[in-house]
């Protein structure tokens, strides 16, 4: 879920002052309210820093959680880069949403540089398939592991949700959540400067998964 001023829109509602980027060719439920052009202008030109790091599956059955079947995305880290905090998990709220107690304070963490659709709480009767399936792809990814949070430039958001880079750590091996279930097309990318460190990256996972028609970029709910 977005985490600014919200107006409506086909994710629900959706960020007024959000940077949706790299949006050419998504289908009806993905249509954005703004486009960064400059952003990804300067992902178009980046170069690809070494081979990148597999991406693990979040869906369920064989390929279940931590099995790198995603290509690998050219630049990605393979450990977090920034000032880090342990975590331990309270609860998945939704695709972009989690509760952990940090510090000994239970918080509230918006992932950074990606958005989800939103789940149809006023209506549970009637749950929105790629919001539920955004949530369970989340849930799935932390479903073991050590919580590890990384902070990019803000603290907290608006709603006084802490701003974070979320990473597992499984037997020495990282995963980095954001971009995993960008890259499975389970969320979009969406960015608020000044917290973009790895757009770049996001961006080229969002493309693959596009093109793969994976998650949320296929022809039918997951």
């Amino acid at each position: 879920m977005s985490g600014r001023a919200r107006t409506p829109g086909l994710l629900g509602t959706r960020a007024a002052t959000a940077v949706d980027v790299d949006t050419a060719g998504m289908k009806p439920l993905w249509r954005p309210t703004a486009v960064a052009l400059l952003a990804l202008a300067v992902a178009l030109i980046a170069p690809a820093c070494g081979g990148g790091t597999a991406i693990p599956r979040a869906s369920g059955g064989a390929a279940g959680p931590g099995s790198a079947t995603t290509a690998p995305i050219p630049g990605a880290p393979d450990r977090p880069t920034g000032p880090t905090q342990e975590a331990t998990l309270v609860r998945v709220v939704d695709g972009d949403t989690i509760r952990v107690v940090v510090g000994g304070v239970e918080e509230r963490v918006r992932y950074i540089g990606m958005d989800t659709p939103e789940l149809n709480t006023s209506s549970p009767a009637t749950p929105d398939p790629y919001a539920e399936a955004a949530t369970e792809a989340n849930r799935r990814l932390l479903a073991e592991g050590r919580l590890v949070l990384e902070r990019d430039v803000s603290e907290r958001d608006q709603y006084g949700r802490l701003l974070r880079n979320v990473w597992l750590e499984r037997d020495g091996a990282w995963v980095f959540v954001n971009l995993a279930l960008v890259a499975e097309g389970y969320a979009q990318v969406s960015t608020y400067p000044p917290d973009v460190k790895y757009v770049d990256v996001l961006l080229a996972a969002q493309r693959a998964a596009r093109e793969d028609g994976r998650g949320l970029w296929g022809g039918a709910p997951p």
